[in-house]
């Protein structure tokens, strides 16, 4: 039996438990949750039937295992107790970053980006010095390394004996949900950090799958350049209503180059100017075939609406703006995307101990290419060296 408890009762908190419930092989038990606001948690549990605890520590006392849920700026300190407190940890994305100086007045549109590079990395090494302290595992839950269309990737280029020689992937969407999401202090930066993570991610996780299979060691990023634009808060923008666009200090667009230490290429994009739903892709050019990976649309399932009442109870695919006329509805979205697949390697995992497919060092990478980045854009898009 293991048993989960989650830090959290917002979005994230809510997929994570409908994976859990999910787990087949291993019995699994939700043990409770945990969130600062007493309301929050309380209302999380009572609609799920589970415990709500009014401190971490009663929360890791009742669980193998701690579900980092909370908010972006809380990953680190959550984490780190948990694992003191000897409690395995699954933390959601971003892994961890730089949120501020602590001020109400802060902004990241005006902190060097050196300073966010040196912060992030430290807190991400914090993060895995207790880890290894802790003797127990930290689980990045990144869930495109879980996506069934990325895992058979996976598998065409590590039994192919591929090289993956230039990776082109991206995630938009129309502007979050969350209402903290477009403040730097709470989300730790805009679509670079909030988007931008999962395809990188994606990619950064094939190129180490491709280097240990062929060498036994993983192809790590070496360089980044970066661009990054506020493309609704120009003076020229006209606002028709159908974006997000109250982002007080953060990036609505940005594009990443990463070069990997084996000198092959990706190119990452993110915004929050994209109509008719997510939309999630990763196309890998290799030297022995070619792999088009789509994550959000997709078409199994298409359906016309004639009236926009008809679907007023029915769930079609997420941001997607309206469900009149043509679209494509999710048969099973959270699948589509991992997150049941995730939650069953992490459960796997801490059952037989073994390794994560996506575990901290992974999540280091991706915060070092996504700060480099940050530090890349504020000078121009100029090739910033990976510190690993």
């Amino acid at each position: 039996m293991v048993k989960i408890g989650f830090t959290g009762s917002g979005f994230a908190a809510r997929f994570q438990y409908n994976s859990a419930r999910r787990v087949y092989g291993v019995p699994v038990q939700v043990a409770g949750v945990w969130s600062p606001t007493r309301e929050h948690r309380e209302k999380f549990a009572a609609e799920r039937n589970i415990p709500a605890f009014d401190t971490l520590e009663e929360l890791c006392g009742a669980c193998d295992v701690v579900s980092v849920c909370a908010s972006p700026a809380a990953h680190e300190t959550v984490a780190v107790e948990a694992l003191r407190r000897g409690r395995h940890v699954i933390v959601e994305k971003p892994f961890t970053g730089y949120f501020g100086d602590g001020t109400e007045t802060f902004r990241g549109d005006r902190c060097p980006k050196e300073l966010m590079l040196r912060e992030a990395l430290s807190s991400s090494r914090r993060m895995l010095e207790a880890e290894r302290a802790s003797g127990m595992t930290i689980f990045y839950a990144e869930d495109w390394v879980y996506a069934p269309a990325i895992q058979k990737e996976r598998e065409i280029l590590v039994k192919s004996g591929g090289q993956a020689l230039w990776i082109l992937a991206g995630e938009s969407h129309s502007g979050s949900h969350s209402p903290f999401y477009g403040i730097w202090r709470h989300s730790g930066g805009g679509s670079l950090v909030g988007k931008g993570c999962h395809p990188l991610t994606a990619a950064l996780y094939l190129k180490a799958q491709e280097g240990l299979a062929r060498d036994g060691r993983p192809i790590r990023p070496a360089a980044v350049s970066c661009r990054t634009h506020e493309l609704t808060r120009l003076p020229a923008f006209r606002d028709a209503g159908t974006l997000r666009t109250d982002y007080y200090d953060i990036e609505d667009y940005c594009q990443a180059h990463v070069t990997f230490t084996d000198g092959t290429v990706a190119d990452i994009f993110s915004t929050e100017v994209v109509l008719g739903g997510v939309h999630n892709w990763l196309e890998l050019y290799a030297n022995n075939h070619r792999t088009r990976c789509n994550l959000n649309p997709i078409d199994a399932l298409t359906t016309y609406n004639p009236r926009e009442e008809f679907f007023k109870d029915v769930y079609v695919v997420e941001k997607i703006g309206t469900k009149q006329g043509w679209s494509h509805p999710a048969p099973d979205e959270e699948w589509q995307h991992g997150f049941a697949q995730e939650m069953q390697d992490f459960i796997e995992c801490i059952a037989h101990s073994r390794r994560p497919q996506c575990g901290a060092e992974l999540g280091y990478d991706t915060v070092a290419v996504l700060y480099s980045g940050y530090l890349s854009a504020e000078r121009g898009g100029a090739d910033v060296q990976i510190t690993l």
